[in-house]
Order: C-alpha cells, then sequence, then structure tokens
C-alpha cells in the first residue's frame, strides 16, 4: 500500500488494526469452512489434513492481550522495485503473523519476511530505504500510541525508543513472551542467520540469548518450512521448569511443531533412571573418553573364524574356508559403519562369496538364491557366533559392573582409579534391576548408535549448553548430524562438575566445530545496578568473560541487607515486593526450601513452585538454587547467598550458583543475609 500521512494517525492505525483483525477472523473462518470430504480419498489422508487444519486454525488464533502488529516501516521506494525518479513508496504493518484481505493483499506482514527486516535493522546511519519506522503502544490489547522515527530527516537527533523501551521493561507474569517487537538489530542478525550453519551464542544474564534462540527457530520454520518439516526441529533445555516456562514462545509466533525435550528425556528410554552418582563418579561417566572405552566393548564381541562354513542345498555342499571369511570380516570392520548395520550386511557377503562357487560350477543362481543362503541355517549360526548382537543396556551394565571387563576395555584410556570410581558399588543382577543414574542412560545412549545410527534432525535448539557434559554433547550431536544447531549459555553460570570450559570445547564435542561463536553483551533485561552487583563474581568464576552492559538505569533496584530475624525478613520482602506489579521470585539454598515454605504459609502467603506460574493466580514463586537457572521475575528475594554457595561441592560452583540466583530480576533484587556475604561481594562497592 502507498505510504502517506493523514489528518489523525492514531485514529487511522485503530482503523487498520480493526480491519487487520476482521481479515485474520475471515481467514480463519475459511479454513473452518473447508470441508475435507472432498479432497480425501480416504480415513488416513482425511486424518492427516484434520490434523493440518486444526493446525491451521490455531495458528490463525487472534489473541486479545497480543498486539496483531506493533510497528509499520514506510518505504520511500518499493522495495524490490528499480529505482525510479518519482516513484511511489509503500507501507507495511510488521506482527507476528501474515494476514491479508479478502482480494489477497498484505494488511500485516509477518515479521520474518525479508521486507520486514529493516525494522529492526534500519537507523539513522543506514535507513535501508525506510523514509518512517513507527512504533505502537497497547494497553490491554488496545492501541493507544505511537512513536515516529524519520530515518532520513537530518534534522531529525536519533533517539532511544521510549515504547521500546517501555515493551522491554514491561513486568512479567506467567510464562515466558516473545520478544519479536524489540529484537535488537545483533539479535536480529543471530535470529536470520542460514539454516545450513551452525550458531554457538555466548551471552550474559539479561541480554535475550535463549529468545534469540527460540526465534531464530521461528525464522527458520518461516524460511525453509518445507525442509524442517520433513526433518524436524527440536529445543532442548535444562530442565522441565525451563521448558514450561519457554513453552508459549514459539506457539505466540504460530510454530505448533517445534519438540521440547531435556537431554534425559532424548536418552533415557530404555532404562528408568533411579540412581545418582557421586560427583567424581558423573564427571568420568560424562568424560569424552567413554566414548573409546564403549566403541572397544561394543566392537570387541567380533571374532575370527576358526573355523570354514559349510553350506548344504540340495545335492551340493558350498564350503567357504576360514580366510575367506576372515576376510569379509576384516572388510566390514573396516567400513566405518554401525555395527548393527555391519552385522546385517555379513550374511549377504557370506551368501554372494557361495554364489560365486556357484556360479564356477555352472550354476546360474540369482537373486532369490542368494537371500536363501543368506537365511540358510549354518549361515545363521556362523553370523551369531562371528557377529553376536549386541544389547546397549546389557553391556553398559557389564561395564559397570564387571572390573576385568572394563579393565580390559579403558587400558590405556582411563586410570585404574577412575575405573574403580565407576564401577556399582552392589553390582546388579539385571537390566531392570539396576539402579541406573543419568550419566548412565547417556551412556547406553552412546552404544545404541554404536549400533545403529540415531536419527537425525534438521535443527536443534541447546540452551543453556555450558551444564552439559562432553558425552551429552554428543548425544545432541547425533541427534543433529546432518542438520545444524544454535547453541546457547553463559560460561559464567556452568553449574555442574563437569561444566564446560570454553565452547570450542563444546562445539568440538558437539561436533559443529565450524560453528560460529556470537557474543551477546548488552543487557536489555536485568537493571544495571544489579548486574554490576552479581559482575563481581566473575573474576572468581569465569576470569576473561565480558561482564554485560545493560541499558536499564532503575535507581534503587538493589538492596542488600543484614538480617537478625532472616525467616521474618524475607517474609516481609515477599510482601513489600507483591505490592509492585508483576511476578516475585524467593530463591534460595534447596536445603532453606522447606523452611522458607513453612514461614510463608505460616504468614499466609501462598506460593507455586517453578513451572506453575500458569496454574494460579499467585504471583510469588518459591524457586530452589538449583532449578533458578534460565528463570526471570520482576522481583527477586535472594534469600542466605553463604548458604547457596554453601551448598555446592565447590566454592567455584557455589559462586556460580549465586550468580544465577543473583541474576533472576528484572525490575528490582533484594538480598537478605544473617551470614557473612561472600567476600568477592564484600568487597568496597557493594551495595549495603
Amino acid at each position: 500500500m502507498p505510504a502517506h500521512d493523514t489528518p489523525n494517525p492514531l485514529h487511522h492505525e485503530r482503523t487498520h488494526l480493526s480491519a487487520s483483525r476482521a481479515a485474520l477472523r475471515a481467514m480463519r473462518e475459511d479454513v473452518e469452512a473447508l470441508d475435507i470430504k472432498d479432497v480425501t480419498a480416504n480415513w488416513v489422508n482425511a486424518a492427516v489434513l484434520q490434523r493440518q487444519m486444526d493446525d491451521r486454525i490455531k495458528a490463525l488464533a487472534d489473541l486479545s492481550h497480543t498486539p496483531l502488529f506493533f510497528g509499520r516501516l514506510d518505504y520511500l521506494h518499493a522495495p524490490g522495485v528499480e529505482l525510479a525518479e518519482g516513484a511511489e513508496g509503500e507501507r507495511f504493518y510488521i506482527g507476528r503473523r501474515h494476514v491479508h484481505d479478502a482480494d489477497g493483499d498484505p494488511m500485516v506482514i509477518d515479521w520474518r519476511a525479508p521486507v520486514s527486516q529493516p525494522f529492526y535493522r534500519a537507523s539513522k546511519k543506514d535507513p535501508l530505504d525506510v523514509a518512517l519506522r513507527r512504533r505502537f503502544g497497547y494497553t490491554g490489547g488496545e492501541l493507544t500510541a505511537y512513536e515516529d522515527e524519520h530515518l532520513m530527516d537530518p534534522a531529525e537527533a536519533a533517539q532511544t525508543s521510549k515504547l521500546l523501551q517501555a515493551e522491554i521493561e514491561r513486568p512479567r507474569v506467567g510464562p515466558m513472551r516473545d520478544i519479536v517487537a524489540t529484537i535488537q538489530p545483533e539479535q536480529d542478525e543471530i535470529v536470520r542467520s542460514g539454516l545450513s550453519g551452525s550458531v554457538c551464542v555466548q551471552g550474559g544474564p539479561g541480554t535475550g540469548k535463549t529468545a534469540v534462540g527460540l526465534h531464530r527457530v521461528a525464522y527458520l520454520l518461516y524460511a525453509h518450512r518445507e525442509r524442517l518439516a520433513r526433518t524436524g526441529t527440536l529445543v532442548i533445555g535444562p530442565n522441565r521448569s525451563f521448558l514450561h516456562y519457554i513453552e508459549q514462545v514459539l506457539p505466540a509466533l504460530g510454530e505448533l511443531e517445534v519438540k521440547q525435550a531435556t537431554v534425559d528425556d532424548l536418552v533415557a528410554k530404555d532404562v528408568e533412571v533411579r540412581g545418582t552418582d557421586p560427583a567424581t563418579a558423573a564427571v568420568i561417566k560424562g568424560d569424552a573418553r567413554m566414548a573409546e572405552v564403549l566403541r572397544r566393548a561394543v566392537w570387541s564381541h567380533v571374532t575370527t573364524p576358526s573355523e570354514p562354513l559349510v553350506v548344504v542345498r540340495g545335492s551340493r555342499r558350498w564350503r567357504v574356508p576360514a580366510y575367506e571369511l576372515t576376510e569379509i570380516v576384516e572388510q566390514l570392520t573396516d567400513r566405518d559403519i554401525r555395527y548393527g548395520a555391519a552385522r546385517e550386511a555379513l550374511p549377504q557377503r557370506i551368501a554372494h562369496t557361495v554364489l560365486v562357487r556357484m556360479e564356477q560350477a555352472g550354476e546360474a543362481p540369482d537373486d532369490r538364491v542368494q537371500d536363501a543362503v543368506a537365511r540358510n541355517t549354518a549361515v545363521k549360526a556362523a553370523v551369531k557366533a562371528i557377529w553376536p548382537p549386541v544389547d546397549p543396556a546389557k553391556l553398559v551394565l557389564r561395564l559397570l559392573n564387571d572390573p576385568e571387563f572394563l579393565a580390559a576395555h579403558a587400558e590405556g584410556v582411563l586410570t585404574a582409579d577412575e575405573q574403580r570410581a565407576i564401577l556399582t558399588p552392589k553390582p546388579a543382577r539385571s537390566v531392570k534391576s539396576a539402579k541406573w543414574t543419568a550419566a548412565d542412560a547417556v551412556l547406553i545412549d552412546e552404544t545404541n548408535d554404536l549400533v545403529a545410527r540415531t536419527h537425525s534432525l534438521g535443527h536443534v535448539v541447546l540452551d543453556e549448553a555450558q551444564d552439559l557434559s562432553p558425552m551429552q554433547y554428543r548425544a545432541v550431536g547425533r541427534r543433529c548430524t546432518t542438520g545444524s544447531a544454535t547453541v546457547l549459555g553463559d560460561l559464567a553460570q556452568g553449574t555442574t562438575p563437569w561444566a564446560t570450559a570454553s565452547w570450542a570445547e563444546a562445539l568440538r564435542h558437539l561436533g559443529k566445530e565450524e560453528a560460529v561463536v556470537e557474543e551477546l553483551t548488552a543487557g536489555f533485561r536485568v537493571p544495571r545496578e544489579v548486574i554490576a552487583y552479581a559482575s563481581k563474581l566473575l573474576p572468581s568464576i569465569s576470569p576473561g568473560l565480558t561482564a554485560v552492559e545493560s541499558v536499564r538505569e532503575t535507581p534503587g533496584s538493589l538492596t542488600v541487607r543484614e538480617s537478625a530475624d532472616l525467616d521474618a525478613d524475607v517474609v516481609a520482602a515477599c510482601v513489600a515486593s507483591l505490592a509492585h506489579e508483576g511476578s516475585i521470585g524467593l530463591i534460595a539454598a534447596d536445603a532453606r526450601i522447606p523452611v522458607l515454605a513453612k514461614a510463608l504459609e505460616a504468614a499466609g502467603l501462598p506460593c507455586l513452585a517453578p513451572g506453575e506460574e500458569t496454574t494460579s493466580e499467585s504471583r510469588l514463586t518459591l524457586v530452589p538454587a538449583s532449578l533458578a537457572k534460565g528463570l526471570e521475575y520482576d522481583y527477586v528475594v535472594l534469600d542466605e547467598p553463604a548458604a547457596v554457595v554453601g551448598g555446592e561441592p565447590d566454592e567455584r560452583t557455589g559462586l556460580r550458583r549465586l550468580y544465577v540466583a543473583l541474576t533472576r530480576a528484572v525490575s528490582g533484587l533484594t538480598v537478605l543475609h544473617a551470614s557473612p556475604l561472600p567476600p568477592q561481594l564484600a568487597r568496597p562497592g557493594a551495595a549495603g
């Protein structure tokens, strides 16, 4: 549509919003009115088409409190048209999904479309042929304000958008929401990076790395929908609470097909995880060297034939000497294929050798004869003896139960002490009775892949990646060997004993060494005062890492206070925080959670557990420090930092856990302590 001014802009924009909502409603009604009986030949096709239609109807939902469009671009010239003197420009409204009128003309352009990109990238220095960028402000779903930038007007100075700032700082209640209206240029560059390449995003608290990863998935599905529909996409998070927190972002953008899982969900399919490892054992089991131990153990089952094979067909006997069988086995082992695939090929290779003998004797066997020979009882027996089947869970169980078996395959890989550390104290009798740990499930998954190739997806997003072990990286990497990955994390927030030391190392284990590493250092959520306080820990937990520079100036956002009656003061701080709009998180060391839960109950303050935010009217969540990663609350009350640090096996991990807890607030943070603060926070300059 041509760009031109109107005498009453706000009225004009509200009129366009109403017309766009009506057009979206008509699009939805058109889909609902379709009769699948006219276009399907059988019930299978009907079921598939009905599911597609149901998804389309959901994607066309008009959410009353979600703006249908949030911006407008007035181009100086029509995009994609060769510039000509006097050529009229075009106007586009930018929103979460495409909307067109009855004639098919666009009323709202999807934010992912190429024509929408200048909304995020255009600037005074590089206006990208945009004469006007207009942002819209909403209250309760109603359009109430607008703000203009005349990018080609030299008389108008560049300034920070107040509507943009207000949207970034809008209080948070419930699950994570999309940031489609507030994507920054450096974030947009990552979001729109191509499907063929993998990207690793290092981002401190509040830099939007999780949102960037999710929006990149939405963009890739828009740009490569057919390909990703075939190959699939997956978002991997650290725990179920985190996945509950982010699960509404992609559906809000109209993407309903992306699956979400934890690493444990991916690997714990063959066994039930009921046990836990000591930290020492977990670190060793998660070490990449275990892949070599497992490889040796799997292939140790292949034996060198010592007896010739005799195949009887009718009145003839066909003999394959042991040395020829050995040559076949060596050829298969040299091919670098999966154990199971090689085992399936072995009977056909033997049968082919027999067919050569038949042809030399003047017979003319065909493929049916070869298949019959491959199924011959003698051939089956030989294959079972030479190349027996391997049960991955049984193999791992034997490795962890049998010191001699482990020593035979870990020689030169694991030390004697390391071998003793991973042996099960009380050997289990069977796979079902074993108390498998999360690390054991990853070992079984690795073994499964040695036997049969793991299915690869088109794209995988891995969030909070800094906490994965090398073996867990390998498990994720197996699921995108032919696809790409978006890796998200913050080295300073690594809180597992096996946390990643560098992204180069992590990407090597993931099998994505070619991935581009991007660093986000501009903070948009956590107030400057809060992030500066938390950053005092960086020299101790991640030396050399760039501290986040927050763009948010929120005076009085940080309070650090010593308490003589900690439980009572924590409850009082929660009451004070609830006087503000938005969500409240009370974060404490895991061991303190039962005590604080009783104190809140006694005070008549209902609270939620992480992940329950959408199931209750309560705005207060009681968060164990171990589950705080990736979550955000408008106001945070942090209980006893020393207890958070002391709840971890070593000081560095404890300080990293504290860094996570300190950076969950997006409006205000209150830190209460009875014990002395860690010395890093008690240094001059700390808030008092």
